[in-house]
């Protein structure tokens, strides 16, 4: 290996380039530092202005104002040497095997790029030379035990992917897809990102690779990209590859308003033909950044000196204060960081003698025999180093080859301007705050030339869905309308078209509504969805644990349970002791016996002192004193008053029975009648649980969460219920008695009993809550893009107007409404008024019996009086028939006498 790199280093060209006749000799000194610089031999002039041209300037700045400084090591002024590594790891690897074995060669600066860097820090880590590189930040450099020489001033992959991490939780952006090229920056940027993000239950859906020999991206780049859950696409690319990337992506139509893009270099803009500029809008480069640009301190006499350095020996490649290269910056305070720790660690030593070096080399012409003597005690004091730098504050570890302060970042957003686009700095990142806004004035100009942030996950927006619907009044229902024309046409109305409508305002969908066939089971409209009929079903459809394992369901359209729905009770169930049942048969005897030994006492007690009882017989005294118990316990007292002591402790006590028996018998004789009122076939769930309407009578809609309901809760898995095919069939079934009871989603059967069917009613309270949801295939692309406009139509209150316009409705009438009667029937209390006209009519016989002898008196004188009249009747019949035979002789005598 050894004697391959020797030849390699002997036969190949010399890439040294000396800073040019602009720049001062400094290859005169014998303590060198050698600069590590990558121009590509296809970089465009513009790119290598960006990167190399700008750190090599700021690279001998920071030399010459060194030597100004009159900075010196054994005595003598540090030079150094430059040289260009064509981004390629064995022309780096040979610069610096030319470097160490021509020169002292102390320190590199560089290289810059991370691949470069891992076979530089391997050979530093050999020969014992400190590297500071000022752009790689490949993470797996960070590990002081395989790189013990290596440091850097530029932030590592690491905390840019948590800063990554944040501006994704600051936006609510939930995955991502990461591009990236394979090499040690690509590939192990892209793996410290992944990391980050599962640790904060983020998520990389996709990874794609540009192959860097190839110049393509492996695999096909727009159907990945639109076939992806995600629209955030992460390039993790050096910014050549990056526009060859972009260009692709262009061609393809895979930019915005589609998709947001986050680059980790940034790209000319030039370079892209106008006609795409608007398709650049929106994009992210997230770059590190330096002090003065998180209004962090910097060192400003540095800062200007190297500036006044770079304008003095090389004015035409100096862009202005405002646009010098970021890596320049970090490339000035590598090289200070040498320079400071040579300065602390030579002056540290006292013990050496004045013809001795503080920094004893051996050299070779064959450069992996050049070997420091003791590297620990310069490397430590690097390590130990702190300065205020010109990116900011630069302190170093022992135990990682990071830079532990000064860690800097910041977004440049993509936006329009007065010549097409341009890059504005939008938003600013420090390790102990997090992302803040850069200026109040730089608002972000997202995909599609919008100011509002894109949700990262693919839109509906011009997307055609075969929505899959099905007959289910109220969410669903056919109704006959005339047209502008005057045309009979049929049109859907309902919960769900008037949702469809909604989601179609808000993220401009194109609806195919397909109404499914009246067979059509709610099992079968779940199949049509994995046999792709549908796209989407639209309905009443419950989410079940069972059908989650086929298909996916949106959030919540409908919160639903279930209930039972019977006919309604056309009348109550005669009962004609209803009015006693408020006591038991127990009680009414107890109480019986009360009032007879409480009025056999008062009789004792009064009898002899109460004037109504003094003169009445035994059996009717007793009867006064049962009266007076009864009375008194009933509550509504009687005609005479009690006279004793006694007596009056007596009539307390009753009085105690007659409030706690009257009050208890009022509260349960209303209880019995209220619930006898509402009685009904069953009176809930758990009738039908308990087998109180035979299974065969219990109607069920096959292939439904109903039937699922039924096996598993009440059957115990026994198909042994009425089937029904359709939802209309539940209400005829009921209607014709084919069935006593069925069971269905709450919603439905509100809107039929109060709307559609009057006679037919809902038993007992609701139970098993659910939801309705849309069905949507397994890993369907617009998930999240559905889930988020159905949350904004409830944030809304949208749901809550389409269930008040659907179901609050009522054309039905109400027993329960109090614009009506809810008065007890007559049926219900018959027994009370039966034995109300019994006693009457014992009262009726007790009172002719007691009035039987004057009755007995008042008959016979009424016969009496008949008799006589009778007897009168027939004497003047008699008196007038011997009057009228007096009158006709009478007249006859007359009429001889004429004659």
């Amino acid at each position: 290996m050894y004697q391959w790199i020797l030849l390699y280093v002997l036969f190949s060209p010399l890439w040294f380039q000396y800073s040019g006749a602009t720049w001062p000799q400094s290859n005169s000194s014998n303590i060198q530092l050698l600069g590590l610089f990558s121009d590509s031999p296809n970089a465009s002039e513009a790119e290598i202005t960006l990167l190399s041209v700008h750190s090599r300037a700021m690279f001998q700045a920071a030399m010459v104002l060194a030597q100004r400084y009159n900075i010196t090591v054994d005595k003598q002024l540090i030079g150094w040497q430059t040289t260009q590594t064509r981004s390629n790891a064995i022309y780096a690897l040979s610069s610096v095997c030319q470097g160490v074995s021509i020169s002292n060669t102390i320190g590199i600066v560089g290289p810059e790029l991370s691949s470069e860097a891992h076979t530089i820090g391997a050979f530093a880590k050999t020969i014992g030379i400190p590297v500071i590189s000022y752009s790689a930040t490949d993470p797996t450099l960070s590990d002081r035990i395989i790189y013990p020489t290596f440091h850097r001033t530029v932030p590592s992959d690491t905390t840019i992917a948590l800063a990554i991490v944040q501006l994704f939780v600051r936006f609510g952006w939930t995955s991502c897809i990461i591009i990236y090229q394979n090499d040690a920056f690509g590939s192990n940027g892209a793996d410290v990102i992944s990391d980050a993000f599962n640790e904060n239950n983020l998520s990389v859906v996709q990874t794609l690779v540009f192959d860097i020999a190839t110049q393509q991206i492996r695999g096909n780049l727009k159907d990945i990209l639109t076939s992806s859950p995600s629209r955030i696409v992460l390039l993790w690319a050096v910014s050549s590859h990056t526009s060859l990337i972009l260009q692709n992506a262009l061609d393809n139509n895979l930019l915005g308003p589609q998709f947001l893009w986050i680059l980790s270099s940034p790209i000319v803009l030039n370079t892209f033909n106008q006609t795409f500029h608007p398709n650049l809008i929106g994009i992210l480069t997230v770059e590190p950044a330096v002090g003065t640009m998180v209004d962090a301190s910097v060192n400003t006499t540095l800062l200007n000196s190297a500036y006044d350095i770079w304008q003095q020996y090389e004015p035409e490649t100096f862009p202005g204060a405002a646009n010098v290269d970021n890596y320049a910056l970090f490339a000035f305070d590598a090289a200070w960081s040498l320079i400071q720790s040579l300065q602390n660690y030579c002056s540290s030593l006292t013990n050496i003698s004045s013809s001795s070096s503080c920094l004893p080399v051996i050299t070779s012409t064959f450069c992996f025999d050049y070997r420091f003597v003791n590297p620990d005690g310069f490397l430590s004091t690097i390590d130990a180093t702190s300065f205020l730098g010109v990116s900011g504050l630069v302190r170093y570890s022992n135990k990682v080859t990071n830079r532990i302060d000064g860690n800097f970042f910041m977004i440049r957003n993509i936006q329009p301007s007065s010549d097409g686009i341009d890059y504005i700095s939008v938003l600013k990142w420090v390790d102990t705050t997090g992302w803040k806004t850069y200026t109040k004035t730089n608002a972000i100009v997202w995909p599609n030339n919008t100011l509002i942030p894109p949700t990262g996950f693919p839109k509906l927006s011009g997307v055609k869905l075969r929505i899959g619907v099905i007959r289910s009044p109220p969410f669903l229902m056919m109704k006959n309308l005339i047209d502008a024309s005057g045309k009979n046409v049929i049109q859907m109305v309902g919960f769900i078209p008037d949702l469809i409508d909604r989601l179609q305002s808000t993220t401009g969908l194109i609806p195919e509504i397909i109404l499914a066939p009246l067979n059509q089971t709610y099992g079968g409209m779940i199949q049509a969805v994995i046999n792709d009929v549908y796209d989407i079903v639209v309905g009443d459809v419950t989410v079940t644990a069972a059908r989650r394992e086929i298909v996916d369901f949106s959030t919540t359209i409908y919160d639903n349970t279930f209930s039972v729905i019977v006919r309604q009770t056309s009348s109550v169930e005669l009962d004609y002791f209803s009015y006693l049942r408020p006591f038991s048969l127990n009680l009414w005897l107890t109480l019986l016996v009360a009032c007879i030994y409480a009025a056999v006492l008062f009789w004792i007690l009064e009898r002899k002192v109460n004037d109504a009882l003094r003169d009445k017989s035994i059996l009717s005294s007793i009867s006064l004193s049962i009266w007076y118990s009864l009375g008194t316990v009933f509550g509504y007292g009687v005609e005479f008053a009690v006279q004793t002591a006694a007596g009056r402790l007596l009539t307390l006590g009753l009085y105690m029975l007659s409030m706690i028996l009257v009050a208890t018998y009022t509260a349960n004789l209303a209880s019995d009648l209220t619930l006898l009122k509402s009685k009904g076939i069953i009176s809930g769930i758990d009738d039908v649980k308990n087998g109180k309407v035979p299974f065969s009578r219990v109607g069920i809609l096959v292939n439904s969460s109903f039937e699922d309901y039924f096996l598993r809760e009440v059957s115990s898995g026994s198909r042994n219920y009425y089937p029904i095919k359709t939802q209309d069939e539940i209400y005829t079934s009921l209607f014709y008695n084919y069935i006593d009871a069925s069971i269905m989603d709450t919603g439905l059967l509100q809107y039929a009993t109060n709307t559609l069917y009057c006679n037919l009613s809902l038993a007992g309270t609701t139970f098993n809550p659910n939801s309705y949801a849309i069905v949507i295939p397994k890993q369907w692309l617009y998930t999240r893009t559905l889930d988020v406009s159905i949350l904004s139509l409830k944030e809304f209150g949208v749901l809550d107007e389409l269930k008040t316009k659907w179901f609050a409705g009522s054309t039905c009438s109400d027993s329960s409404s109090s614009n009506e009667s809810t008065g007890i029937s007559i049926e219900t209390v018959c027994g009370l008024f039966l034995t109300f006209a019994i006693i009457s009519i014992l009262s009726l016989l007790l009172f002719v019996w007691t009035k039987r002898l004057s009755l007995k008196d008042h008959l016979l004188q009424v016969t009496h009086r008949k008799n006589l009249e009778r007897k009168n009747a027939d004497l003047v019949a008699v008196g007038t028939v011997s009057n009228r035979i007096r009158s006709q002789s009478f007249q006859e005598s007359i009429f001889n006498i004429r004659m």
